[in-house]
């Protein structure tokens, strides 16, 4: 689990690093137009299909994982990996009001509501930091991964009220991975993100973003998923964004001011307090 928290901080690294030289939203496409290949491959010799019955679901899921991406995209544009990858890990406050408003059982207690607070709060201080951008443009950046969270949350939501509920893992990935294959290559166009210079990094990190992050990672996570207490497994994702930042500051020397640490961290306690069973 810290390895795959590791390599979820680092794709946002990954992505930024080589912006110049290719578009963030044309590599996530390309990403998953290669990953959904492997796995459809791995479901042909599993004897796995996709059930028509969930097809409908398959699509709401695959639309909003690509809508999380797409922004995530311009996002990385604007402002820095390292703030990209914890105002994208606010997810499990989106889903946790989500499933308050639509499952009876995931009703949010006083506790998870002062976590909730406490996290929004630290959103709020993180967004006061200066110096970095006079014309605005890294606080829209910011927004932007904030949307991008509500987007993933709003996935979460989506495979836990439907009938993906009882998908296996590999046929919602599968869903995920066609829907952002499909919508962001052309919004790569539409945004003007479509570039890919043919030099040796930029192929290194689509192997990486593509083999390593969209295929093994996720098979992992869902392999983990089968052996391991999901509360136990999901106490561990919190250091992901800890990942995405020290990585950030050590790989592309992006700098953190202060108001941006210590709201980062009052969002960590408040999605821990919040995602807490």
């Amino acid at each position: 689990m810290l390895l795959l928290c590791c390599l979820w901080g680092l794709q946002q690294v990954s992505l930024k690093a080589v912006t110049a030289q290719a578009g963030p939203m044309l590599m996530i496409g390309l990403r998953s137009g290669i990953a959904l290949l492997l796995l459809a491959g791995l479901m042909r010799w599993r004897g796995e299909a996709l059930d028509r019955r969930r097809w409908a679901a398959g699509a709401a899921a695959g639309s909003l994982f690509a809508l999380e991406f797409l922004l995530v995209a311009l996002a990385l544009q604007l402002t820095q990996a390292s703030h990209v990858v914890v105002f994208l890990y606010t997810s499990p406050l989106f889903t946790a009001l989500g499933l308050h408003w639509r499952l009876p059982a995931e009703r949010l207690d006083r506790r998870r509501w002062a976590g909730i607070g406490l996290a929004f709060g630290g959103i709020a201080l993180a967004f006061l930091r200066g110096g970095l951008a006079p014309d605005g443009s890294a606080l829209l950046g910011d927004l932007l991964a904030v949307l991008a969270g509500l987007a993933m949350g709003a996935t979460t939501v989506t495979i836990r009220c439907t009938r993906l509920a009882a998908a296996p893992a590999t046929e919602t990935l599968c869903y995920q991975l066609l829907g952002a294959f499909v919508l962001l290559l052309p919004g790569a166009w539409a945004t003007g993100q479509w570039r890919l210079e043919p030099t040796a990094a930029v192929w290194a990190h689509l192997a990486f973003q593509s083999l390593v992050v969209s295929f093994a990672s996720f098979l992992a996570w869902f392999w983990l998923l089968r052996r391991y207490l999901t509360s136990r497994l999901g106490a561990f994702t919190f250091m992901t964004p800890l990942f995405g930042v020290l990585l950030g500051v050590w790989l592309l020397g992006e700098a953190l001011s202060p108001s941006f640490v210590a709201g980062s961290l009052l969002v960590l306690a408040g999605v821990a307090l919040a995602s807490k069973p």
